[in-house]
């Protein structure tokens, strides 16, 4: 008798808790893991980041790379209106993948 008492309070505290199973799941699937796979890729391009290569800030301004501080983690950029220097982590994308033109098929 009290085993089947203690399977019947195991299944419903399964089945009640099983939503928020659920929820967890999807959140995890929807929100959490796309954001580290960005966050992945993102530290991944800052780490390849070269001199020469185009790129745009965070904020919006666009320049070029001339050099590459590894001491203090910046990076220092020619735009037009002179050089300016940037925390990697300020350095967005880079400019040619911005806008690359689409590739059509004939």
């Amino acid at each position: 008798m009290y085993s089947t008492i203690l399977l019947q309070a195991d299944v419903s505290s399964l089945t009640g808790m099983l939503p928020f199973l659920l929820m967890f799941v999807v959140i995890y699937l929807f929100m959490i893991r796309p954001q580290m796979k960005k966050a992945k890729n993102e530290k991944k391009f800052q780490s390849e980041l070269a001199k020469g290569n185009k790129v745009i800030t965070t904020s919006g301004i666009h320049g070029k790379i001339m050099d590459i501080v590894d001491s203090d983690n910046t990076v220092i950029l020619e735009t037009s209106a002179g050089k300016i220097k940037f925390e990697r982590s300020a350095i967005s994308m880079e400019l040619s993948k911005k806008y690359s033109a689409p590739v059509t098929k004939k």
